[in-house]
């Protein structure tokens, strides 16, 4: 029941890999060994074959190289197609072994897994903007549908990492260095591979902070003797305790990795001499319930520190990691941090998802190992769903490789989000479907918007419509509805599968909101689409209603064409000057008494007959009518443009007029108005109507209308009606 702490080397990974301290036949003998014994059902030879490929391969591949790569994955137990790969791996990636020749030696699953290999293993990580955006997609794609090309590549960094120890310091270590530091250790963390995590940062550790690295090394030697005898006091206590009470268990002293230590050190800002946990105890129980049973041991037998206490077995980490860890003040008054975990948890907790590899019959248990490649299957959703491969990487450097947030269902059970993540964020990952038809959302029991930013520990509910309704404003990154690209993707997809028209409709209401806001006379539709490279203006409203392109990239492209098309002149035309012939004018107006003065309607406050107006001289195209009270005149920066005009009762002549209505929400609120209208001899040019969760309902309605007395007359009328709340003349 009761281990000794295993000794502690003078520096991390001392001992040579098996092919320095064997000849490299000892060495194939010693990993087929191992092979053998943890798949006794599976034919070792491929593994020979595969050795024999290296010798034989016409240019010079270091035997050495692939004998160390190989032992990394026979040490986790991983299946002899694996474990061959890693052994040629090194030469299909230095171009000196085929991939024709593998498959016909080797057969296709060794040949899938290395092509997966040669694609992941060949990419700079410190210019990933430079790398071929279509060949990153398809390696991710083969990731996700065998993680075992993941494991032979960390194998692979790690064989690298432990050889630069023979190698002069240079910018190329240095940054090989810091690559696996910032990508390959927390890959490695995030499918669980602990050993090779904490291997991966020592050695890091060692060539980016030697110093650094040399003097904490020398700070565990000198307290190893001490430590050692003080740790080995605490677990013969457990482990009497644990024998009293009749529970089965292994207690280990477990030795602290120097990246932990000095991750420790910077992130709290402590001395060495500050830290409790350089050496703990590690308890291994074979069943659950007992885990908690040697918790309440220690802690009735040593004061616990409650600050230090995670239990990661009823909320395990997002690569399925579960312990229960906690720290009490020990013998002597010393704080003693003890991990507990079960059999199966520590197998999980050192090999992550390769333990899956190691047992025969979870290799059946899909549902299982789903659970544990829950990041590596929304990969797979992306390739389907994403048909710009940039984007595809996009999404990966926003999602992988993102601070994360662990939530809970309604049913408690733990979901892993990117920080900054939303309700509707967590509803697409729920599935897609709960996704489109969210409608809003609980957290911790309150209603919260859908922009909320969800924190470690919150409890989600969805609220859901019956049918999909998804917003396309969820996928504008600038309302924050939406922080994973692949949730946006979803909501993208979705209206990709309303249809063209659908599309082309939403894109062309909001093309016409935005220029009304912009106030814009020159730029014309057909102008800005050509602006923006569209052989259409149906593609550039289809683009907008898809979502592929935001309302404010047509803003930006009509400012320009308007300010191209603007001719550079320096003095204001002459109050008598027409309109350029062959464009309609609105009659009917006066300038300092004289009639028949042409001008055109200004579409920011469209003014009719009667309104009280001004002018305003532009460059070129006459006078263009506002009304006094538009905020375009109000803000002009060129107040000796205006002229007074007077615009008399008109010709009878229909002019646009848009109307905003806000009313109480019901069925047939529509028909009402629009009927109460259309009985006033008023044509309704267009109507639009849009309803929220407070029970009120917002309706424009684009009205044609002959004066400002008219005018008055429908808002008038609208006012009183008994569902109206309120009625204002907008502009366009």
């Amino acid at each position: 029941m009761t281990s000794p702490p295993p000794p502690e080397p003078s520096q991390p990974y001392e001992a040579a890999p098996l092919s320095r301290r064997l000849s490299l036949a000892q060495a194939l003998d010693t990993i087929v060994s191992r092979i053998a014994s943890h798949h006794p059902e599976e034919d070792p030879g491929m593994v020979r074959e595969a050795y024999a490929m290296v010798e034989q391969a016409p240019a010079d591949v270091p035997l050495v190289d692939a004998l160390d790569t190989a032992q990394v994955l026979a040490d986790m137990r991983i299946d002899p197609p694996a474990v061959a790969a890693a052994l040629v791996a090194p030469g299909v990636v230095a171009e000196a072994i085929r991939l024709e020749d593998v498959e016909r030696r080797l057969g296709s699953e060794v040949a899938t897994l290395l092509e997966g290999v040669a694609r992941l293993a060949t990419i700079r990580w410190d210019r990933i903007e430079e790398e071929a955006a279509e060949k990153l997609r398809k390696m991710f794609l083969a990731m996700a549908q065998d993680v075992r090309v993941v494991l032979v590549v960390l194998a692979m960094r790690v064989q690298r990492m432990r050889a630069l120890r023979y190698v002069e310091d240079s910018p190329e270590r240095q940054r090989y260095a810091r690559e696996t530091l910032d990508v390959f250790a927390p890959l490695a963390n995030r499918l669980g591979i602990w050993q090779l995590k904490w291997e991966l940062e020592d050695w890091s550790l060692r060539v980016l902070e030697p110093q650094t690295f040399e003097e904490l090394r020398q700070l565990i030697a000198e307290g190893r003797g001490e430590r050692e005898a003080y740790i080995t006091g605490v677990i013969r206590t457990i482990a009497d305790k644990l024998e009293a009470e009749g529970i089965k268990a292994s207690v280990k002293g477990r030795a602290k990795h120097i990246y932990s230590i000095y991750k420790k050190m910077v992130q709290k800002g402590l001395d060495f001499e500050q830290l409790y946990d350089v050496s703990a105890v590690r308890v291994i129980t074979e069943r659950l319930q007992d885990c908690y049973a040697v918790l309440g041991i220690v802690h009735s037998t040593w004061v616990p520190v409650p600050s230090e206490f995670d239990d990661y077995i009823a909320k395990p980490k997002d690569n399925g990691y579960q312990s229960l860890h906690t720290a009490v003040i020990g013998p002597e008054g010393r704080p003693v941090e003890v991990q507990i975990r079960t059999s199966e948890m520590h197998q999980l907790s050192e090999f992550g998802v390769a333990a899956h590899w190691a047992y025969k019959e979870r290799r059946k248990q899909k549902g299982l190992a789903e659970d544990r490649f829950m990041v590596l299957r929304q990969l797979m959703d992306w390739e389907r769903d994403v048909s710009d491969p940039h984007q595809f990487v996009e999404a990966l450097k926003t999602d992988i490789f993102e601070d994360q947030v662990y939530v809970f269902t309604p049913a408690g059970d733990v979901v892993d989000m990117p920080r900054g993540a939303t309700p509707l964020d967590f509803a697409y990952r729920i599935h897609t479907m709960v996704g489109h038809r969210c409608r809003g959302a609980k957290v911790n029991g309150q209603i919260v918007t859908l922009d909320h930013a969800l924190a470690t520990g919150d409890r989600v509910e969805i609220l859901t419509h019956k049918t999909p309704q998804p917003s396309r404003d969820w996928m504008n990154p600038s309302f924050g509805f939406l922080k994973t690209s692949s949730a946006r993707t979803k909501v993208r997809h979705w209206f990709r599968e309303q249809g063209r028209d659908s599309a082309i409709a939403h894109g062309r209401e909001l093309v016409d909101k935005e220029l009304a806001r912009l106030g814009l006379h020159l730029a014309t539709v057909e102008e800005i689409a050509q602006n923006l490279k569209y052989d259409s203006v149906e593609d550039m409203y289809a683009a907008l209603g898809y979502g592929d392109r935001s309302s404010q990239s047509i803003g930006s492209a009509a400012l320009q064409v308007e300010k191209d098309k603007a001719p550079p002149v320096e003095t204001p035309l002459p109050p008598s000057v027409a309109p350029p012939s062959g464009k309609k004018g609105a009659s009917g107006l006066s300038l300092h008494g004289v009639s028949d003065i042409l001008g055109k309607r200004a579409r920011c406050c469209n003014p009719v007959p009667g309104d009280e107006v001004v002018g305003f001289v532009t460059r070129g195209r006459g006078i263009m009518i506002h009304r006094r009270d538009c905020h375009q005149i109000a803000q002009t920066a060129e107040p000796e443009r205006l002229v007074d005009i007077d615009w008399g009762p008109g010709d009878g002549e229909r002019h646009p007029v848009d109307v905003e209505i806000r009313a109480r929400d019901r069925a047939g609120l529509m028909g009402d108005l629009s009927r109460l209208v259309y009985n006033m001899g008023v044509n309704i040019q267009s109507a639009r109507a849009e309803g929220n969760r407070g029970g009120s309902a917002w309706v424009k309605l684009g009205l044609l209308c002959t004066s400002s007395a008219q005018v008055a007359e429908v808002i008038g009328r609208l006012s009183r009606h008994p569902d109206v709340l309120q009625v204002r003349r907008i502009g366009r």
